[in-house]
């Protein structure tokens, strides 16, 4: 899978980036970056690529994706509609590995700084009071100028490389490769595209395939080959995120949402969604529910 190449905005006056997006579209497409990318979601939900990682992102999210990984958060459609209160909102960092010198990270002290930006090329996902610790520094981070941003993203990337294993969840899987044609960006951005439009419905490998303008034995050698997984796999996990969703809004019965989300069968809605999440519908809801604020 080839993403596009994104050229991150720079400031003449500062070393790296710290901005608060409040219409993040940049992040709403498939695309990578040299830059290492620090983010906090204030406001939005969505569907969440990092790498072959496919999860729900929601309010309170931290991500740390490193150099040159792909990933994007596609928005849920009714975060852009007009007077929506909730709007997309978050606060971004972006650096280059290399921007503080080339020696400073084989300093023998700044080895833990190194460790973490290794790890993060898989992608990392915040967790518990990590993740409350890395919000408030990042709030800091955005206000602070001179040396103290530098001060204050060490602080950001130390408190991660110093966490405790579970505070830190690595999204990405080894195998996952993207070393793929620029060429090929526009077909798998036209399967992304189509799969969100029509998931809810039933999608037939000939009907995808024709999309992708391959036939059905090539469509699965393609898919399989850029992403890691098979199609299947990938529509049962865009329709579980999407499960997650009305299972939080909880306007539905567990029942009428698994019909919504694109699944014929509740016995399968149950069997896929229990081993992608690693809970039953009704658990992860009432998890969400005792989640706190």
């Amino acid at each position: 899978m080839k993403p596009h190449l994104l050229k991150v905005p720079t400031n003449p006056s500062h070393s790296f980036s710290v901005r608060q997006d409040r219409i993040p579209n940049v992040n709403n497409s498939w695309h990578y970056h040299p830059e290492v990318e620090l983010i906090r979601f204030h406001k939005g939900s969505g569907t969440q690529f990092v790498g072959d990682h496919i999860k729900r992102f929601e309010p309170g999210d931290v991500v740390l994706v490193g150099s040159n990984l792909p990933h994007y958060w596609r928005y849920d459609d009714g975060c852009f509609r007009e007077g929506q209160q909730e709007s997309p909102f978050a606060t971004v960092v972006h650096f280059t590995e290399n921007f503080w010198g080339d020696r400073f990270l084989n300093l023998p002290e700044n080895k833990p700084l190194k460790t973490v930006l290794e790890k993060a090329r898989r992608g990392i996902l915040l967790r518990g009071d990590l993740r409350a610790r890395v919000m408030d520094l990042m709030e800091k981070l955005h206000q602070a100028e001179g040396p103290y941003r530098i001060l204050g993203l060490v602080e950001c990337l130390m408190a991660v490389a110093t966490a405790r294993p579970e505070q830190v969840v690595v999204l990405s899987s080894l195998g996952f490769q993207y070393n793929f044609p620029e060429s090929e960006n526009e077909r798998i951005n036209i399967i992304y595209d189509y799969t969100f439009r029509h998931f809810r419905q039933k999608i037939a490998l000939e009907e995808i395939a024709s999309v992708a303008g391959l036939v059905p034995n090539s469509f699965c050698r393609y898919f399989k080959s850029r992403t890691g997984k098979t199609y299947s796999q990938f529509l049962q996990e865009i329709r579980v995120g999407y499960a997650c969703k009305l299972l939080i809004d909880n306007n539905l019965s567990i029942k009428q949402l698994c019909y919504e989300s694109g699944f014929n069968s509740f016995t399968c809605f149950h069997k896929y969604f229990k081993a992608i999440t690693g809970k039953s519908p009704q658990n992860y809801q009432k998890a969400y529910a005792e989640k706190p604020v």
